[in-house]
């Protein structure tokens, strides 16, 4: 039989008075009712009621394991309240990575309008470039950008993250603006190493693969330190719009060759295939999709 049933039922029998109004509280016979009790008893290797055809009482032992019986059986009472109201409200941590750039740029700021909306949900947020494993590292969703291989996440689309060409009116002024790939050769090119060794532009369009293959004086593997040059007026940066948003809406940055640039690349908003996913986790999914969705 069931210990916590047993219990629960030995509880009923001391507080109801008798073995059939507890079997009454359960709706069972009276003699499963006493069946509970011998099991408990068996269990123990002692008597927990003491009972005649008129009255029955509780033993030393019995009103002493009565008592514990009652905190325990309060706990799991308590324990499974908790856990259908994190069924029915969000809340708790929630952990998701999502690469450095596009995280700080793009995915973090939204993340406050997230939480104001959820206010017992707290958010754990890893920023990092690296393919962090979701099962093996508790994360509980992940952005990534590029291909997917396959795998048994589900995978939701979101906007494809662009890449703009820009620099500033500075330099424009004095460089002049180039309308082609091809005009590529007279300009100051910053190089992104992650590119390639080089960090060498690629571009679309007829001239592009002669002419945009050119490595500039000045490359980094970041892109903030590229956009800071080019905001110093020392040559053209292309990176992820994400990066360059704020100054090309302010004019510190003014874009150029849109027609010849890449196209974005995808991103998708992954988490693990489970039919009892948390309040937490579908209300951001919800919200991220709403959000940044294709």
């Amino acid at each position: 039989m069931d210990k916590f049933v047993s219990m629960e039922i030995f509880v009923a029998v001391v507080e109801a008075g008798s073995l059939t109004a507890a079997a009454e509280r359960f709706d069972i016979s009276s003699a499963m009712v006493g069946k509970h009790i011998r099991a408990l008893e068996t269990r123990l290797a002692t008597r927990l009621l003491t009972r005649t055809t008129r009255r029955q009482s509780l033993t030393e032992i019995g009103r002493q394991y009565y008592e514990q019986c009652r905190r325990i059986l309060a706990e799991v009472r308590a324990a499974e309240s908790l856990a259908e109201a994190m069924v029915a409200t969000p809340r708790g941590v929630l952990k998701v990575t999502a690469p450095l750039t596009y995280g700080v740029e793009v995915f973090s700021p939204a993340m406050t309008d997230y939480l104001g909306a959820w206010p017992e949900v707290s958010l754990e947020l890893d920023l990092s470039n690296r393919i962090v494993d979701l099962v093996d590292e508790g994360f509980d969703a992940a952005i990534r950008i590029g291909e997917l291989p396959d795998s048994g996440f589900v995978a939701r689309p979101l906007k494809p993250y662009r890449m703009r060409a820009c620099a500033s009116p500075d330099y424009l002024a004095r460089m002049g603006t180039p309308r082609t790939p091809a005009d590529l050769e007279r300009h100051e090119c910053l190089g992104f190493l992650h590119w390639g060794r080089e960090g060498q532009w690629r571009l679309d369009g007829e001239t592009a693969c002669a002419n945009s293959l050119r490595a500039g004086r000045f490359r980094a593997n970041n892109g903030q330190a590229l956009k800071v040059a080019a905001l110093r007026g020392f040559g053209l940066v292309m990176q992820p719009e994400a990066l360059l948003a704020r100054e090309i809406d302010s004019g510190q940055l003014v874009p150029v060759l849109d027609d010849y640039l890449p196209d974005g690349a995808p991103v998708h908003l992954i988490y693990a295939r489970d039919q009892r996913a948390t309040p937490k986790l579908t209300t951001f999914i919800d919200f991220v999709v709403e959000r940044f969705g294709a």
